[in-house]
C-alpha cells in the first residue's frame, strides 16, 4: 500500500494546483485512508486496508496520506477527524467517508463508489 506525498497525490490523484475543479489523474479508481500514527481507529482499520488492497489489486488503488507528515494536503480536504477516507471514482465526484468502518462497510463503498457500473 503507497504512502502518497503532496506531490505524489497531484500526479495519481488530483493536481489541485492546476485545476480547480476536480479532475482525476489516476488509471485506477481509489480510497485514500487519512491516518496518524497515534489514532487507535486508524491503527483497527489498517489490517483490513492491507486485506483489501490485496483482494481489489489490478481495480482499485489503496493509497495511505500520514496527516501529521501531510498538514497541507489534510488542509485541503478539511480533515478534521481520523481516519478519514476519501472514495475516488474514475468518473465523478469523491465521497468521503469518516470514522472506522468495518471491512463489510468498505467493501460495499468501494463496490458502490468506485466499481459502479452505468446501468444501461
Amino acid at each position: 500500500m503507497e504512502h502518497l506525498t503532496l506531490a505524489s497525490f497531484k500526479e495519481k490523484v488530483f493536481d489541485f494546483e492546476k485545476n480547480q475543479e476536480w479532475k482525476f489523474e489516476g488509471k485506477l479508481p481509489c480510497l485514500i485512508d487519512f491516518y496518524a500514527d497515534w489514532c487507535g481507529p486508524c491503527k483497527m482499520v489498517a489490517p483490513i486496508l492491507d486485506e483489501l488492497s490485496k483482494e481489489y489489486e489490478g481495480k482499485v488503488n489503496i493509497y495511505k496520506v500520514d496527516t501529521e507528515v501531510e498538514q497541507e494536503l489534510s488542509q485541503i480536504f478539511g480533515i478534521r477527524s481520523i481516519p478519514s477516507m476519501l472514495f475516488c471514482p474514475a468518473e465523478g465526484q469523491p465521497q468521503m467517508a469518516q470514522g472506522a468502518l468495518p471491512k463489510h462497510a468498505l467493501i460495499q463503498a468501494i463496490d458502490d463508489v468506485l466499481l459502479k457500473t452505468k446501468a444501461e
